[in-house]
């Protein structure tokens, strides 16, 4: 399934094909969501005539949390474009601790992923 080249192991070309499909399903994903929540990031205008105290304070919390998310998919989309180098460098699906093949399942499950079971484990 994986063949070898100078020691190292690389993908055929339907097996990357699937896993750059994967990837850019998932920074479409990323991409939409981030549409969705730009106003639950806006800035939240605290005018304590017209909103209660509570009500300001879940608006605040609401804005941590979208901003909270954003950083999460930001980090996801570092990710993503990490896995496109690696691809594009010939070493997607090897951990990156051990050099061993990164198992086909596992990379199926988050094709992000970076280290095999046992590496990740520690």
């Amino acid at each position: 399934m994986k063949a070898l080249i100078n020691g190292i192991s690389i993908m055929n070309d339907s097996q990357i094909t699937h896993f750059s499909n994967l990837l850019n399903e998932m920074r479409a994903h990323l991409n939409a969501q981030d549409d969705i929540a730009q106003d639950s990031q806006k800035t939240v205008v605290l005018d304590q005539q017209s909103v209660g105290r509570l009500s300001r304070m879940g608006a605040l919390q609401q804005q941590a949390m979208a901003n909270a998310a954003q950083a999460r998919r930001a980090q996801q989309s570092q990710h993503i474009d990490a896995a496109f180098k690696r691809i594009d460098e010939g070493e997607f699906g090897i951990c990156t601790s051990c050099g061993e093949d990164i198992p086909t399942k596992r990379m199926k499950l988050d094709p992000t992923v970076v280290s095999c079971v046992t590496c990740a484990a520690g």
